[in-house]
């Protein structure tokens, strides 16, 4: 394990796609544009395609000049094919436990057990492809900015990634679960007939201050990141605090949680075995139950 190979780790599990053949296995990595232009009214894909030799940069060395970019409107792909033989793809088809899809994918044990900067590199080339930050993506207060990490349909990666980010002293404001309890805690959705209303992709958020400790490899998301962040600082100066407010994991302080009404999709079958028919009042009360383990681990 190196710095290049976690980040090219996080890229894969954060929206790759593996394809095998008999004699050839095809690395894509998807990462979107979500909005065309940025708050300052720049191109996100003019921005994409400069961070691109950045990411070539990194990579590169593991995988050889085999490596392709391709853009279009909503996404920007990078791919690279390479014979099954070859040393780094067995090692990579071992480290993602021979998964195809970011869908099954888990964050190898090996990340877990890595040094202080390769499990940083691993969650920055997650975030390349799966965070945004965006002057909406606040917290009641305007400049309480959030990233927002979006995971779909793979709940084991959520608690992952948290368990991941807590190995760094990076905590998670709250994670907005796609769960029937959580985004449709009043039953509106259902009674309007949208009973899958609630399935989407599972949001992690983090203050933008202290996501700074991973940082961005895309430019525009690290130019708003270093904006709101320094925002946010500035925010909590004039109110007389500092950062101790947002530096609370979610066992930490107080919670006032409003007590939810029985949904009839809480043993929907997309829901893991684990926690399938249960009733929940509280995003932290899912996170324990999946396994976002409750002390400091670094």
């Amino acid at each position: 394990m190196n710095n290049e190979m976690a980040y090219l780790l996080g890229m894969i599990c954060g929206n790759g796609t593996i394809q095998r053949g008999n004699n050839e296995t095809t690395f894509l990595i998807d990462i979107p544009h979500k909005k065309i232009r940025t708050s300052d009214f720049h191109d996100v894909r003019l921005y994409v395609k400069a961070s691109i030799d950045d990411i070539r940069g990194v990579i590169q060395p593991l995988v050889g000049s085999s490596l392709i970019s391709t853009q279009e409107r909503s996404s920007t792909f990078i791919s690279f094919t390479k014979r099954n033989n070859e040393y780094i793809t067995r090692e990579l088809l071992r480290l993602v436990g021979h998964s195809t899809s970011k869908d099954t994918m888990r964050v190898p044990v090996e990340i877990f057990e890595a040094r202080f900067d390769e499990r940083r590199y691993f969650l920055r080339g997650f975030c390349d492809v799966t965070a945004y930050i965006r002057r909406s993506n606040y917290f009641f207060v305007n400049y309480y900015h959030r990233v927002y990490i979006e995971i779909p349909n793979n709940w084991e990666m959520v608690i992952d990634i948290s368990n991941l980010l807590q190995t760094l002293d990076v905590p998670i404001q709250t994670i907005d679960w796609a769960h029937p309890n959580m985004r449709d805690s009043n039953l509106k959705k259902i009674n309007e007939g949208k009973p899958d209303f609630w399935k989407k992709e599972h949001q992690i958020k983090i203050y933008a201050n202290e996501f700074l400790k991973i940082g961005f490899g895309i430019l525009h998301k690290e130019k708003a990141l270093e904006k709101y962040a320094s925002e946010l600082s500035a925010g909590l100066a004039s109110e007389g605090k500092d950062s101790t407010v947002t530096h609370k994991y979610y066992w930490e302080g107080t919670s006032r949680n409003r007590v939810k009404p029985i949904h009839p999709s809480e043993s929907d079958a997309s829901i893991p075995q684990k926690i399938r028919g249960n009733h929940y009042d509280s995003w932290q009360e899912i996170a324990k139950d999946l396994g976002y383990v409750q002390q400091r681990l670094n």
